[in-house]
């Protein structure tokens, strides 16, 4: 397949529904449906929006003790919504994708044994979604969330238009992260946040400018009614709904995620911004401004010091167990 030269990005700003996974994947492709009716080929959504990000850990007193019943009740009920490998709930997101071409990039709740992981899913036609698990969880989010490896560190090679790749909220302050992305020469980069507030901003173009590629910073909006209402979808126990309850009360009442996402050309220059309420921004992408730019700054090739400095990556999945007798 030839390149393109242009691609139509969207990045869906919306509220999540969430905890209830399942039913807030039917959600989801309603969002991705719109996407596609105005032409997108590409189509972004924040972090975490499968499950909603668990806005508890900075918002409510107390939430962060020890064995405090609300966020145990809240990090059972996302162990049991969570998505798996392979889990059939994702049918109706691969189909559109199977039968658009379009690529989907969408945060969730993963679950890898009996660990949660923050990962973003990029859905790709024909194949199975590529996975890239968040390396370090920040602050807060270690009560809740394992750390990734470097085998999820990946872009997928787009016939159409390059190699697509992401990193999660803080990763974009981790330079050999960012490092071993521009390595993979993506020409769109899914920057996902919970609100894409000014420091994130800057980070997300500086990204844009660095990697000499398009960046699609994707936050979300999020009201505590939000997750009062993913909450009574769930199936759980009348104690532990109590005290889920009581711990997402405490956190203060109306909008706690504000959006300001945006589409980001690779000399760092905004081709599109969001608000803090519900949008979609759609641009199209000139892919010819990659080449352009690269002749005055590739942080990869012509402006780096191989004969200074040497990156080595560990893409071997860390399992931890190791069976003697399984390949």
């Amino acid at each position: 397949m030839a390149r393109q030269t242009t691609v139509r990005a969207a990045i869906v700003q919306a509220a999540p529904l969430p905890l209830a996974i399942g039913e807030g994947i039917a959600a989801l492709t309603a969002h991705i449906t719109a996407a596609l009716d105005h032409g997108a080929q590409i189509v972004a959504f924040g972090e975490s929006f499968l499950g909603g990000y668990p806005l508890w850990l900075d918002e409510a007193p107390g939430a962060a003790l020890w064995d405090h019943p609300g966020n145990r009740a809240l990090h059972a009920i996302l162990l049991d919504e969570a998505l798996v490998v392979g889990d059939d709930r994702l049918g109706p997101v691969q189909d559109l994708v199977d039968r658009s071409g379009a690529l989907v990039s969408v945060g969730a709740h993963e679950r890898v044994r009996s660990s949660l992981y923050n990962c973003q899913l990029l859905f790709r036609p024909g194949l199975p979604p590529l996975i890239h698990r968040k390396l370090v969880p920040t602050h807060g989010e270690r009560l809740i969330w394992a750390r990734g490896d470097g085998s999820t560190l990946k872009t997928h090679a787009s016939e159409a238009f390059g190699p697509v790749g992401s990193l999660i909220c803080w990763e974009h302050w981790m330079p050999l992260a960012r490092a071993a992305m521009h390595n993979q020469g993506e020409s769109v980069h899914v920057a996902a946040w919970p609100t894409v507030r000014e420091t994130y901003a800057i980070a997300s173009r500086h990204y844009a400018f660095e990697g000499r590629c398009f960046v699609l910073a994707a936050g979300t909006i999020q009201h505590r009614a939000d997750v009062l209402a993913g909450l009574d979808r769930c199936r759980v126990g009348s104690s532990s709904r109590q005290a889920a309850r009581e711990l997402i009360e405490a956190m203060p009442d109306g909008q706690l995620q504000f959006g300001g996402s945006m589409i980001i050309a690779p000399d760092a220059s905004l081709l599109a911004q969001a608000g803090d309420e519900a949008a979609l921004l759609v641009a199209d992408l000139d892919l010819a401004q990659i080449g352009g730019a690269l002749a005055a700054l590739d942080s990869d090739g012509h402006y780096a010091r191989p004969d200074v400095f040497e990156l080595r990556i560990d893409t071997r999945p860390k399992n931890g167990v190791v069976w003697g007798d399984r390949d």
